[in-house]
């Protein structure tokens, strides 16, 4: 079983929302139905990007990894990159 870092962004307000679940299509339809009280009022968002990683452990680190400073100038690299 792999666990999934993710990066949403909000149709709604085009800011961004990372998380890690070991269901990836579901969580994106728990996300989209407002079933997450905290990204309910800014439903719908899109997959932007996502990590596999092998364990629980390693995708919490890199969750908070993208939660961080140094995370967040990576993520605009990398989605900036995507774009172009």
């Amino acid at each position: 079983m792999f666990y999934y870092v993710y990066i949403l962004k909000s149709l709604k307000d085009h800011n961004l929302y990372t998380g890690l679940t070991n269901n990836l299509d579901s969580r994106i339809k728990e996300h989209n139905q407002g079933e997450n009280q905290s990204t309910k009022a800014r439903k719908p968002f899109v997959l932007v990007y996502y990590e596999a990683l092998p364990t629980k452990e390693e995708a919490i680190v890199r969750e908070k990894f993208y939660k961080s400073g140094r995370g967040r100038e990576l993520l605009k690299k990398i989605l900036f990159k995507s774009l172009t």
